[in-house]
């Protein structure tokens, strides 16, 4: 070999070895980049534990490299693993990255800007996680990217106009986030887009025209936004949409006559609450792909045309329009669906549809799982072959003209929960076939001519709720069986018919039941004693009947009671003393026998909710009652009189001058304060159940960020300003709710405090079914519940000890407020608990919730055992005192007991109701058997080790002295929390020495801070 070949071979060998050097390089950056990304991630389930030296990183689980550059990272693919953390900024080096699914867990912070150096990527999901912040505009630079999915996050701003420059995407999923803004008139140059989704933000404005130059669009999916105007012509012409989503925006016009025809590949359309009106194009029965047509909540009118060629039809939803002339070939249209194989709900309520329900329906699909055809003008009878229809489950036809009996067939769907068929003219007996439908849950079959005995074979219906009969003309004995039916809560009303004989004694098997009504009828014998055991009556109606003898005392049980209506019956003896403490709204006692003393206390001291007329044998009351005196009283009465006569003599001159005086100083306050309330009261919002609906996208279940006894709490954004808001909607079927409402109104009427949850407004309303609704609005807090941050599901999430010091004296400040400052009389708020605490943007801690408050009267403050109350009405079990178990009323002293346990479990990381407490061991003997010695290992670790790791960046001696000094700040706010959470009430502390020490402790911690962070060992950034 020559010298040039020999130079040849060196300088190839040189060549391989730097070709060498550069691709191990290369590698490296892959591997280093997937370590850091891995070091910001939670991972419960632990996937990525192969992510170590042992392994080479392309055989790292979800981990995929290319073929072209094998030792190059082409795909990342960890979606649907619990992983909760930030997603690394240097997921930017993985510079060959083609694909990034991380889809379904719970990644939050931001989404890092540096995704935008992946030139190579083309697919991006990062959808279904906690992501927040803006869309990085720089997502631009991906250049190649043909899917960009960001749906359910919690994003903000506007959508950037940069993404207009990604011509190759064919997917843009924004939705179910919190975006602003308006549609950039740029994405008409996305023209390869098929699949455009941004439903579900707070985007305005009109849906731009250009959209329609979309040619290959699929799907438009733009509900649940706040879009006005009308839909331009051009994007009902595109011909390859399959899916059409409009709903729930401010949208009006028409629908084009071409609708059917222009759109032949369509699935799925709705324009669900908007104000479309006009008629359904003919043409709609040429798109023989429609599988769900959806235009219920809008002004829609005329004839609804055949849908006999939809054979794939699951879902025809057209309720609350103006639909139908009340004409007998209104409902003409439904013969075509019997070609609906598919069919799974029909939904025609509150509309003007006339005539029959067609005999076809026998034939309709066997998937039909809803029928709704309530409020209408429907006559004639239920077709009896409606039994064939084996998947039914509601059936909805109330409010019609329904005539003819109740088809005995009824009784083969066993699949059906819900029966509604009042407000007919239905006329027969009630088919005992019903007994054979054991998943029912709610029966209304009040206000029509049915007849006949209440079949006893309903005792079969185990998983009962509700069951109203009244208003019809039933007769016989009630059957002792529907009293065996322990699931009865919501209800039973056999008023208004002519059932006779006594009351069954197992009435009082139903516990949970909330409401008794059996007035208007010829029921007799003796009020049962056994009603006692309906401890969760709220309203309770027996009257127009000829029940006799005394109210039992077994009644004082139902502590709950707000309505109770005894009137026109023989009843006699004296008006129990019990009912003084009953919380009633309206008491009824009127033309029965009743004798002796009225009452002046409780809801006797208030005329206009009781009603006692046609007693005669009554003495006593209050003026408004004009009854006469009591004979024992008067002889008393005669000898008192003339010394208070000369007494008040004697002070007439003094009196009056000091009454003049302070009637001026009153009189001046009144008007300031009046006009103090009235201002206030003009800045609250006026919302109605339209608003809230709007607000909340329907009360999503998306939208659902916690429930709780008496209701559900929603997020909503207000569409008058844009307002962030949470809407608490009361579920009035549950005991309480309705009493919760009103004392949660009047506290927030009554007070303010900057640590009290601050109220909007109050909405009592119906909804679009006719029921009752209640709500209240409160300003919406950003961080959730002290409950999420101290026992966190989806997040990981902690408190510094300055924090927890911070919500510590937050909330104790409002217990002070509510103890001390209110008003004349203290206010218990008697349910204080974490997921009671709520942290606004700044962690500030607001105390909601008050349900359950008391306001204490002068008799209360100073109560003894027997002044008592239900465990049910004082709080949550593991917070509430001792005494409360006891029969005590609710007192300060007993929140001051809710505060302590809330305290220990703040700063242990255990609730009280925690599996560790066993045979008789509580929360706070745990923690005060291991004072002072083993505090570090009962304080939360995760907190304590969050608290430790700084202290590694100071010099020993340092260390050692800032650890003794967390350990001595644990165990003095774990001393407060078991002094306040002592059995005795005496031991417990006051609420302000309470705020005293704890905001001692805050400022020696806050001290010790300043002085580790200027002294010597400067504490790592």
């Amino acid at each position: 070999m020559g010298i040039f070949g020999r130079s040849l071979v060196v300088i190839t060998i040189h060549l391989f070895s730097i070709f060498t050097l550069l691709h191990a390089a290369t590698n490296e950056t892959d591997r280093l980049a997937l370590l850091e990304f891995k070091a910001k991630i939670t991972d419960p389930l632990g996937v990525m534990t192969s992510w170590n030296s042992s392994h080479h990183f392309c055989q790292w689980y979800g981990v995929v490299c290319g073929r072209q550059h094998r030792q190059r990272v082409a795909v990342l693919r960890l979606h649907s693993l619990k992983l909760s953390g930030s997603i690394s900024p240097h997921i930017g080096n993985l510079s060959f990255l083609r694909k990034l699914y991380l889809y379904n867990n719970s990644f939050s912070y931001e989404i890092p800007p540096e995704i935008g150096h992946l030139r190579r990527l083309q697919v991006l999901y990062l959808s279904n996680n906690s992501l927040g912040g803006k869309i990085p505009s720089n997502l631009s630079s991906c250049s190649n990217l043909n899917i960009l999915n960001l749906n359910g996050n919690q994003l903000i701003g506007e959508i950037p106009r940069e993404l207009t420059l990604l011509t190759r995407l064919k997917d843009l999923s924004l939705g179910k986030n919190n975006l602003t803004g308006t549609i950039p008139l740029s994405i008409a140059n996305l023209t390869s887009l098929e699949y455009l989704f941004l439903g579900g933000n707070n985007l305005h404005g009109v849906i731009p025209e250009f959209i329609g130059q979309l040619k290959n669009l699929s799907t438009l999916a733009l509900f649940n936004n706040q879009f006005s105007g009308t839909i331009h012509s051009s994007i009902f012409n595109l011909s390859l949409i399959e899916a059409f989503d409009v709903g729930n925006n401010y949208l009006e016009g028409t629908l084009p006559l071409s609708l059917g025809v222009s759109l032949p590949y369509l699935q799925f359309f709705s324009i669900v609450l908007n104000q479309f009106s006009g008629s359904i194009p003919s043409s709609i029965s040429n798109a023989s792909n429609l599988e769900s047509f959806q235009v219920t909540v809008n002004k829609l009118t005329g004839v609804v045309p055949a849908f006999g060629k939809l054979n794939k039809l699951s879902v025809l939803s057209l309720g609350q329009n103006l639909f139908g002339n009340g004409k007998d070939d209104d409902l003409k249209f439904l013969h075509g669906l019997t070609n609906a194989t598919r069919l799974r709900q029909l939904e025609l309520g509150v509309n003007n549809f006339g005539g029959m329900l067609p005999k076809q329906i026998a034939n309709f699909s066997r998937e039909l799982e809803s029928i709704y055809i309530h409020n209408n003008q429907i006559h004639g009878n239920i077709p009896t072959g409606i039994d064939s229809l084996i998947n039914l489950n509601l059936f909805i036809a109330s409010n019609n003209n329904i005539s003819g009996t109740i088809p005995s067939g009824v009784g083969k769907l066993k699949n059906l929960a819900k029966l509604y068929l009042f407000s007919n003219d239905l006329t027969g007996n009630i088919p005992s076939s019903l007994g054979n439908l054991t998943n029912l849950i709610q029966i209304y079959l009040h206000d029509n001519q049915l007849q006949g005995n209440i079949p006893s074979s309903l005792g079969n219906c185990k998983q009962l709720l509700a069951l109203h009969l009244s208003n019809n003309n039933l007769t016989g004995l009630i059957p002792p069986q529907i009293f065996e039916i322990s699931s009865l809560s919501m209800g039973i009303d056999l008023s208004t018919n002519r059932l006779h004989g006594s009351l069954p004694n197992q009435v009082g098997n139903l516990k949970q039941l909330g409401i008794l009504y059996l007035d208007n009828n010829m029921l007799s014998g003796h009020v049962p004693s056994d009603l006692g055991g309906c401890m969760s009556l709220e309203a309770l109606s027996i009257s127009h009947n000829f029940f006799q003898g005394s109210i039992p005392s077994s009644l004082s049980a139902l502590r709950g009671l707000q309505f109770l209506n005894l009137s026109y019956n023989n009843v006699s003896g004296q008006i129990p003393s019990f009912l003084v403490n009953f919380s009633l709204l309206a008491l009824d006692i009127s033309h029965n026998d009743f004798e002796g003393m009225v009452p002046i206390e409780g809801i006797f001291n208030n005329a206009s909710a009781t009603s006692i007329v046609g007693n005669k044998r009554l003495c006593g009351g209050i003026s408004e009652f004009r009854l006469p005196s009591c004979k024992s009283d008067q002889k008393p009465k005669r000898k008192r009189r003339r010394t208070v006569i000369i007494t008040v003599s004697a002070f007439t001159g003094i009196l009056a001058s000091i009454l003049g005086c302070l009637f001026l100083w009153f009189s001046r306050k009144r008007r300031k304060d009046s006009s103090s309330c009235d201002s206030e009261n003009a800045n609250l919002l006026r919302l109605s159940y339209q608003n809230l609906l709007k607000a909340t996208n329907e009360f999503s279940l998306d939208n659902l960020i916690g429930s709780g006894g008496f209701g559900s709490v929603y997020k909503g954004i207000l569409e008058q300003d844009g307002l962030v808001i949470a809407v608490k909607v009361l579920n009035l079927m549950r005991r309480g709710a309705s009493k919760s409402f009103l004392a949660e109104c009047e506290v927030l009427r009554n007070v303010r405090h900057r640590n009290l949850v601050k109220v909007i407004t109050a909405c009592s309303s119906v909804d679009y079914a006719g029921n009752d609704f209640k709500a209240l609005v409160y300003e919406f807090m950003d961080n959730g519940s002290l409950d999420d941050w101290l026992h966190p599901t989806h997040h990981p999430r902690n408190l510094t000890i300055v924090q927890r010091l911070n919500i510590a004296i937050d909330v104790s400040s409002a217990l002070e407020y509510l103890h001390c400052h209110a008003g004349i009389l203290p206010i218990v708020h008697s349910d204080l608990k974490p997921s009671n605490v709520l942290l606004d943007k700044e962690m500030t801690a607001h105390v909601s919730d008050f349900g359950l408050v008391k306001f204490l009267h002068k008799e209360m403050i100073n109560s003894t055992p027997n002044q008592s109350t239900s465990l049910a009405d004082v709080g949550t079990i593991g917070y509430c005192p001792p005494e409360y178990g006891m029969g005590n009323v609710a007192s300060t002293s007993g929140d001051i007991f809710s505060f302590g346990i809330l305290l220990l479990e703040m700063f242990t990381g255990k609730r009280p109701t925690d599996d560790t407490f066993k045979e008789g061991l509580s929360l706070h003997d745990f923690v005060r058997s291991s004072l002072p010695e083993q505090v570090t290992d009962i304080t939360d670790p995760t907190f304590l080790q969050m608290e430790e790791e700084p202290l590694s960046h100071f010099h020993y001696s340092r260390n050692i002295m800032r650890k003794n000094r967390l350990i001595e700040c644990l165990i003095s706010v774990l001393d407060i929390g078991i002094l306040c959470s002592s059995k005795s009430p005496q031991e417990r502390l006051n609420i302000g020495d309470v705020v005293t020490q704890l905001s001692s402790i805050k400022k020696q911690v806050t001290d010790d801070n300043r002085l580790d962070m200027n002294g010597d060992g400067m504490r790592s950034n």
